[in-house]
């Protein structure tokens, strides 16, 4: 359980998102909101991401995404409410196949 304040979610990110510096945008744009997670590319063409922190550094990391960096073109953020324990600070995981990102 989060302590009072934080918050955890999932993002998958579509649109022209993979090849143009997506995933060490998210990763340097997360470190200065202190926040805990990870970044990573999925097969299908989507970036996915868990951020961790307080709620408002969150939902401030969620708004960047709508944007992303200036080569990218972002269609859709959908987000979900997130469970599990990740370690501290923000990593760029290998990509990973959709039918194995859903048990992760």
């Amino acid at each position: 359980m989060l302590a009072e304040g934080k918050k955890a979610v999932k993002a998958v990110i579509s649109g022209k998102v993979q090849g143009v510096w997506f995933r060490d945008w998210t990763v340097q744009e997360a470190q200065k909101r202190h926040l805990d997670g990870w970044v990573r590319n999925r097969t299908e063409g989507t970036v996915e991401a868990m951020f961790v922190g307080d709620e408002a550094d969150v939902d401030d990391m969620l708004h960047a995404c709508e944007s992303g960096p200036a080569a990218a073109r972002v269609d859709r953020v959908d987000v979900r409410a997130a469970i599990g324990i990740v370690a501290k600070g923000f990593v760029r995981k290998p990509t990973v196949d959709l039918g194995e990102s859903r048990n992760q």
